[in-house]
């Protein structure tokens, strides 16, 4: 492993150890339109030998595109070709995990992700569940890896999770939808190709694109912020004002919401996200609602706690013509309205950055009901 980071993994041994994190970055990041092409290079120096080979978990989207061919797949490599329709699953993680263990007799020699936040999630998953015992479902939550994952690429082909520099891989689990967050779920390298972005249909580009701007607004007005996070919301914030309100070149566009993504998963890995995040949560789980829907779903009725933050974005949907669904939550039984209720209470970091300590004194699973029944 590379020194830097095993040195970033070490915790702060000091009673001040859960206000100062020592939170790993990504070491190593190529950037560029085209840079793709460098892939093949990148990995030759991670081979451990031809029979360890390096996993591609890949978008099926790209299925019979010219992407494929561009893919340095050599010796035993393998693509894997994955749906990115539904969310991913500690369920999803466990099956590919225990089928690259039954074809090969060794660790690859690395996992590779390349799609949206679904595909850069699994990657980071499968390559911690390499070395972890049990089941994915074992780990989600906060500082639950025991082992360093294996080496592991993210290449995002959309922009705005924030899941190619995250700490966290959000998954659907058997009783909670929850990220595995932990110092070993980073990317050891990412690649940042702007091309790849090309040809997202419009509202995959303006819901992931919202999630970036989401995540600025919970961080930039949470009770965690800092000078650290400050400094990388306010940027994405300004990107996102610039990409999703102003009318520029679509190439310019491309390459600055892949910087915005960057920047606001930046910002919230030294703080949190907030509300529309914890809802979010339940929405999924009990629904199914892709993460970026659900954010936009749950923020339009979140003027109480991001005033401003909803303002701009009724702006934002107006410009794009973008309609949200309706009656999302109508016919829900009370047994599935208490479920994502008590999904979304159950993400008391986000709460405790939106609302500060005393949170459970302000937020209800009544009123919680009363948003989602607006939706």
């Amino acid at each position: 492993m590379d020194v830097n980071k095993q040195m970033a993994l070490k915790k702060i041994p000091t009673k001040a150890s859960e206000e100062f994190r020592n939170f790993p970055m990504v070491p190593r990041v190529v950037y560029g339109k085209g840079s793709f092409n460098t892939l093949g290079d990148i990995l030759m120096t991670k081979r451990k030998h031809s029979e360890a080979p390096m996993i591609y978990l890949v978008d099926d989207v790209f299925e019979n595109t010219e992407l494929i061919g561009r893919i340095p797949s050599i010796f035993c490599d393998q693509i894997i070709l994955i749906s990115a329709e539904e969310e991913p699953k500690t369920e999803q993680v466990d099956a590919l995990v225990k089928m690259i263990q039954e074809k090969f007799t060794e660790l690859p020699s690395g996992i590779i992700g390349i799609g949206g936040g679904t595909l850069l999630d699994l990657a980071k998953a499968v390559a911690i569940m390499l070395t972890n015992k049990g089941s994915a479902s074992a780990y989600q939550g906060w500082d639950l890896v025991n082992k360093p994952s294996i080496y592991h690429v993210g290449i995002p082909t959309i922009s705005g999770t924030g899941a190619e520099v995250s700490r966290t891989t959000v998954l659907l689990g058997p009783d909670k939808k929850l990220g595995i967050n932990s110092d070993y779920t980073t990317f050891d390298q990412v690649l940042l190709d702007p091309d790849l972005t090309k040809g997202v249909s419009k509202e995959q580009w303006f819901y992931t694109g919202m999630d970036c701007y989401i995540h600025c607004v919970e961080s930039l007005n949470g009770t965690f912020l800092n000078a650290f996070s400050q400094s990388y919301g306010e940027k994405s914030l300004e990107l996102c004002k610039e990409v999703f309100l102003e009318d520029i070149e679509e190439s310019e566009s491309r390459e600055k919401l892949m910087m915005a993504s960057w920047h606001g998963g930046m910002s919230i890995a030294y703080s949190q996200v907030g509300v529309a995040h914890a809802m979010s949560y339940g929405l999924g789980y009990v629904l199914g609602v892709k993460h970026g829907i659900g954010n936009c779903l749950v923020f339009q009725y979140l003027e109480e706690f991001y005033s401003e933050g909803v303002e701009i974005f009724n702006k934002m949907l107006q410009k794009h013509q973008v309609k949200l669904p309706k009656g999302v939550c109508a016919n829900l039984s009370d047994e599935e309205m208490n479920t994502m209720t008590t999904v979304a209470l159950g993400m008391e970091p986000l709460w405790e950055n939106a609302l500060g300590k005393q949170w459970k004194s302000i937020i209800t699973p009544e009123k919680l009901k009363t948003i989602y029944q607006k939706i």
